[in-house]
């Protein structure tokens, strides 16, 4: 009886890591929104600004750490892992302030580009925001549950957390570089 009460309180977040995790998802969400389609911008894609290439530079970065992530709890080094997997979100934390920084000044950047390109492009941004936006509260449910040690429940939500943050982490470099580079 003990191990089904046990196994059920493991299976739930408390309501105060709910709320604080829907909380911070919805800020991102807002914040990210308020600064590429409410305010001014200007910008065309002819030339990235420094900051538009920083994010590109934190975004590999996080895909690196994420990669060494996985292959360090591969391996069973789960030092190293929670390591490379705080990096990760270290980087990613800071490619959120550059982003909203970089897009408070220039709003939203158009594509130039025409054709084939641009039916590639739009097919890549697309999922990227959407899942852009899911990887934020799984991110943090996903870091949660490894802090506070709920090893079965991390591994669960990581199996599907891992993808979808480096998905989102990969193709945003490859718009980056289709949006001023092509």
């Amino acid at each position: 009886m003990d191990e089904v009460r046990e196994a059920d309180s493991l299976s739930r977040e408390s309501p105060q890591v709910r709320l604080t995790i829907m909380a911070l998802s919805g800020a991102v969400f807002l914040l990210v929104a308020l600064s590429v389609y409410f305010l001014p911008g200007g910008h065309t894609a002819e030339r990235p600004s420094s900051l538009a290439s920083l994010n590109a530079f934190l975004n590999a970065c996080a895909s690196v750490f994420l990669t060494l992530g996985f292959i360090f709890v591969r391996r069973k080094n789960i030092i190293w892992h929670r390591r490379a997997m705080l990096a990760a979100f270290g980087v990613s934390s800071l490619f959120l302030l550059t982003y909203l920084l970089h897009h408070s000044r220039v709003g939203a950047v158009p594509f130039l580009g025409q054709g084939w390109v641009r039916t590639a492009y739009f097919a890549l941004l697309i999922p990227h925001i959407i899942l852009a936006a899911a990887v934020v509260p799984l991110a943090l449910l996903t870091i949660y549950r490894g802090w506070t040690a709920r090893i079965e429940l991390h591994r669960k939500i990581a199996k599907v957390t891992l993808p979808i943050w480096l998905f989102v982490s990969l193709s945003g470099v490859i718009v980056y570089f289709m949006l001023y580079h092509l």
